[in-house]
């Protein structure tokens, strides 16, 4: 047996846990409960990253100190994981004293090796990507080519490292390690990436403090580490690197699950890192897509964001497990579809896999007082057993790939296979034919199928995987493992009447429960003069249409009662078509100062409320244009 290291990314704590956070960390725990089901020694890694200026702006924007925000932020996760019964042995805090130190080693012996050297910065940052662009890849030389959002042009004092030093070595790894990233199209894209050419990366910051500082031997207080520097060396500082050692041996079998939009992060940057730092490579990283909701990008503006714990509560935790698991092939992007998770639940839990443990139940109860011997399967079925163990080897070989969906589908063959014997068979016919035996041996045959596939389920849908174990009396553990699946055995049972595995869901219960509640924020009490600083004023929208390069910008001309109208740009296409909105009257906020957005003039902003939907803000009877809401 191996040791073997599994990770997800620290989640990075400017917001509240989604449902794509959810997706990574119950992957990762499904494949941490498999490698200890075959008997590894697993170390399962997950936690936040909490430094950074977007957390900086981020905790003064709501009025908490940086490490205030952080620690409510890091606890809602770990909340979270622990209410999912996730099973990670360490949760990780980068603002944890034993994590500074060792990224501050880890920047020390980078630095004496030579990959290490002090410069001047200038380049493109986006604050919310916490990333540098060169200005050809920006979108309209100045939005993001990730998010979207403005960027900011930086120059500043910083510290670099080689990265070009490791391109040819780093092309080398991709060709010599077949499945060091995954999935294959994922790779192609890395590689494509760093053929094109790799600059050094500047790695500290001097413009805010919360982060980092370097080490106490470079005497260079004003510079903070670089977030994705500070953060990548989160999965060494756990295993205790450069200060006890205890647990590194885990590192020569590390796995990181990750989301495709920090791919690069993991699989350009660190792997440059460890080779700065001498260390192993790790053996796979593995890229998941994104998560959409009925076909549309997930957005708090739409309020169609859905939250994790809404839907295990409202479904089960087992069934969300399944869904997120089985509906998207790993790498590819998938949908939230409240209709095709009722039909999983509906179909696949409760007809395929649930009815199948009933019947077993009611055929042992009618045939045999309960009890399930298996000493004739191998007599009459050999064909089944032999099918379904190879349908088990599929399952196994899909999971060396992170392919989750692939994964329970072969599982699910192997409960077709179940389904479709007691049709094509009859054991009722069997016994009113005087083929006992072979009626007997088909109700065993059926649940080893059953007992393999609960076996192999365990790590995805563990508790009901647990309750099959109970209800044909035998224990989930590794000694079965290698008896069923390894080997390819059979066993007896007993069977237990037992309550249903999962109820059907007759109507839609995600209504009202699919928006992430915003967090609460303290709220400033202000004076009636500080108010008045506010001019609110009502106009009519004399003119109003789309920005071209923009689906969500509208540009607004806006009688106020002035000499001319205002232009106002506002982000609200997704709400409202341009037309329908000519002719009326809105509030405005009139001495906001002017900005520009998306390369237009802005002068000013239409107010408007949100509760799931978008509404602007109007007067209950036509007022005339320029007059103040106060």
């Amino acid at each position: 047996m191996e040791k073997r290291f599994i990770t997800t990314p620290i989640y990075y704590v400017n917001d509240v846990p989604h449902i794509g956070h959810a997706y990574t960390t119950i992957i990762a725990d499904m494949m941490a409960r498999l490698y200890r089901l075959q008997g590894h020694e697993t170390y399962f890694l997950t936690g936040t990253d909490e430094h950074g200026q977007k957390i900086e702006e981020a905790a003064k924007s709501r009025g908490f100190s940086p490490k205030e925000y952080a620690d409510e932020v890091s606890g809602k996760f770990k909340a979270l994981w622990d209410e999912f019964e996730i099973s990670y042995d360490h949760f990780i805090r980068t603002t944890d004293e034993y994590h500074i130190k060792t990224a501050q080693n880890a920047f020390d012996i980078m630095y004496k090796n030579d990959d290490i050297y002090k410069g001047e910065y200038e380049g493109f940052y986006c604050v919310s990507c916490e990333t540098f662009f060169p200005e050809s890849q920006l979108i309209d030389g100045e939005y993001c080519p990730d998010c979207g959002k403005q960027t900011r042009l930086i120059k500043e004092e910083s510290y670099f490292f080689r990265l070009s030093k490791y391109q040819d070595k780093l092309l080398k790894w991709y060709e010599d390690e077949e499945k060091c990233i995954l999935p294959k199209g994922k790779k192609n894209e890395v590689v494509s990436f760093v053929k094109g050419g790799l600059k050094d990366l500047s790695i500290t910051r001097t413009s805010f403090e919360w982060g980092i500082k370097l080490p106490e031997s470079l005497n260079e207080p004003k510079h903070v580490m670089y977030v994705w520097l500070d953060a990548l060396i989160n999965y060494l500082s756990a295993l205790g690197y450069t200060r006890d050692e205890k647990n590194m041996d885990f590192w020569n079998n590390a796995m990181h699950i990750v989301g495709k939009d920090i791919l690069r992060f993991h699989a350009v940057y660190w792997p440059a890192f460890l080779m700065s730092l001498n260390l192993p490579l790790p053996k796979h990283v593995a890229a998941h897509g994104w998560w959409t909701r009925d076909g549309k990008k997930m957005s708090k503006s739409i309020g169609n964001v859905v939250n994790p714990k809404e839907v295990a509560d409202t479904y089960g935790l087992e069934q969300f497990r399944y869904f997120l698991l089985r509906e998207v092939p790993f790498g590819q992007d998938g949908d939230f579809s409240q209709k095709a998770f009722i039909n999983r639940i509906n179909s696949e839990l409760c007809n395929d896999l649930g009815n199948l443990l009933n019947r077993i139940i009611g055929m042992s109860s009618k045939y045999s007082n309960y009890e399930i011997n298996s000493k004739d399967v191998l007599k009459y079925f050999t064909d089944e057993i032999e099918t379904a163990n190879a349908l088990c080897k599929n399952a196994l070989l899909a999971s060396d790939e992170v392919a989750t969906n692939r994964y329970l589908e072969e599982l699910w063959k192997v409960l077709n296979l179940a389904n479709a014997s007691i049709a094509k068979y009859e054991p009722w016919n069997l016994i009113k034919d005087g083929e006992k035996d072979k009626a007997l041996a088909l109700v065993a045959m059926v649940s080893n199928l059953l007992a393999k596939v609960a076996v192999l389920l365990s790590p995805a849908m563990p508790k009901s995987a647990d309750k099959i174990a109970k209800a044909l009396s035998f224990d989930v553990n590794t000694n079965l493992y290698n008896k069923l699946i390894k080997d390819g055995g059979i066993i007896d049972f007993m069977a237990v009447a037992t309550e249903p595995l999962f109820a059907k869901v007759e109507v839609p219960s995600l209504e009202n429960v699919v928006e992430v509640k915003k967090e609460e924020k303290k709220v400033e009490v202000i004076n009636i003069d500080e108010f008045k600083k506010c001019v609110i004023r009502v106009g009519t929208i004399l003119e109003c249409e789309n920005i071209e390069g923009s689906d969500k910008l509208l540009k607004f001309q806006i009688d106020l009662g002035e000499e001319k109208p205002r232009q106002i740009i506002s982000g609200i296409a997704k709400f409202y078509n341009p037309s329908e909105l000519v002719g009326k009257q809105v509030c405005v906020l009139a001495n906001l100062k002017p900005a520009k957005i998306f390369k237009h003039l802005s002068e000013g902003m239409i107010l408007s409320a949100e509760d799931g939907k978008l509404t602007l803000l109007s007067t209950l009877s036509k007022v005339q244009n320029g007059a103040i809401v106060g």
